[in-house]
């Protein structure tokens, strides 16, 4: 069974477990109906890529799918149970009936309404959780949070069908959590399915990555999230949700964030005071350092923004071409930027003010001086 959300994901209408439909993935999707329909579907999947994209949305999709085929295996379509593929994908019997055409799930679906209640029985998600003390979110995934995956998969289906576990943020798991895994990849049951998300698969064990067979996602087009965000933001005008849409660079998740959290606004802010340059305008600085030092949301928002920009303006000093402008001004700003200093010094800058705001938020320090003295760098180097 799906473990408790805590209540912001609970009350977050773009959570992946409630997300039925899913864009800019299409070759990622047919691949895995491709696998089910042949008979050679992998009972382990590494779904990889940026943060933002839909990789767990996708695996929902999957997870979905595979529970609502019910008494079936892979590739017999309505034909009677076999011994069933291994991991690595053993031949099964030509299907007896249509093969599905899609991944899709209608929203009245009995598994579709148990997945986002959080009841189905056969399908256990695992991430981290939030620590009943400190009510903050573990910095792992442990291996209490692992324990039982193999016998959850070992058991028969309470209903007759597939056992699936979903592993959000895989690269979350400790070293113990990450050998519970593996050795349910190296046996694994008869009619299980693993699925495991992850941004950073570098960070989980070659031997747990050696067993999966991979689905790497690719960012998603700037069109495809401007249509994301006109369906979940339709109140916002084309210009802001193109303007979003290349802030948010190929993650729908990072576009959704910047405008919830005001990231636009706050983006006009700062290029406003940064063509004030060769010399900033101190009130003006002291009061946005101000305004953007205000909580733990504002800050993170502001220190990516910033570095953000910044590397929009080295890959100009570097390449000679402006790229197309965010918000009003931001063009004739980063092509007189471009101009002065070295790219060293650039990225020099770059590296400081990234370790800064890194530091910032690790060990609490004043974050209305550590914005202060980032655009005080930017400064000092342009004046030189």
């Amino acid at each position: 069974m799906m473990a408790a959300a805590d209540d912001a994901l609970l009350d977050d209408p773009y959570a992946p477990f409630r997300t039925l439909d899913l864009l800019g993935h299409e070759a990622a999707e047919r691949e895995v109906l491709d696998a089910w329909n042949s008979g050679r579907m992998h009972h382990a999947w590494l779904i990889s890529g940026q943060r933002g994209i839909g990789k767990a949305t996708l695996a929902y999709r999957i997870a979905r799918f595979v529970l609502a085929q019910g008494n079936v295996d892979a590739g017999q379509g309505g034909a009677a149970e076999d011994a069933g593929p291994g991991l690595f994908g053993d031949a099964l019997p030509a299907p007896e009936s249509a093969a599905p055409a899609s991944l899709d799930l209608p929203e009245d679906h009995p598994v579709v309404r148990r997945v986002s209640a959080g009841g189905h029985g056969d399908l256990r998600v695992v991430k981290r959780e939030v620590q009943e003390k400190t009510k903050k979110l573990q910095t792992v995934i442990n291996v209490e949070s692992v324990r039982g995956v193999g016998s959850f998969l070992s058991m028969t289906s309470a209903e007759g069908g597939w056992r699936i576990v979903l592993i959000d943020g895989a690269e979350d798991m400790n070293v113990s959590a990450a050998n519970a895994v593996l050795k349910v990849l190296e046996e694994p049951p008869r009619r299980a399915l693993l699925l495991l998300v992850t941004h950073n698969p570098a960070r989980l064990l070659p031997t747990i990555r050696s067993r999966c067979r991979r689905l790497p996602l690719r960012p998603l087009e700037a069109g495809t999230v401007q249509t994301l965000l006109a369906r979940h933001k339709p109140q916002l005008s084309d210009a802001d949700r193109a303007a979003l849409a290349a802030m948010g660079e190929g993650s729908v998740g990072r576009a959704l964030e910047l405008e919830e959290q005001g990231g636009l606004d706050l983006y006009r802010d700062l290029i406003k005071l940064l063509q004030g340059l060769p010399r900033l305008d101190v009130a003006g600085l002291h009061a946005l350092a101000e305004k953007l030092s205000k909580g733990d949301h504002g800050f993170r928002i502001a220190a990516d923004l910033f570095t953000w920009w910044l590397g929009r303006v080295i890959r100009a000093k570097g390449s000679g071409v402006v790229e197309p402008e965010v918000v009003p001004g931001e063009a004739a700003l980063t092509q007189r930027l471009a101009a002065a200093g070295a790219l060293e010094q650039w990225v020099q800058v770059w590296e400081k003010i990234s370790h800064l705001f890194d530091r910032t938020q690790a060990v609490h320090l004043d974050k209305k001086q550590a914005l202060i003295s980032a655009f005080l760098a930017v400064e000092r180097l342009v004046r030189a």
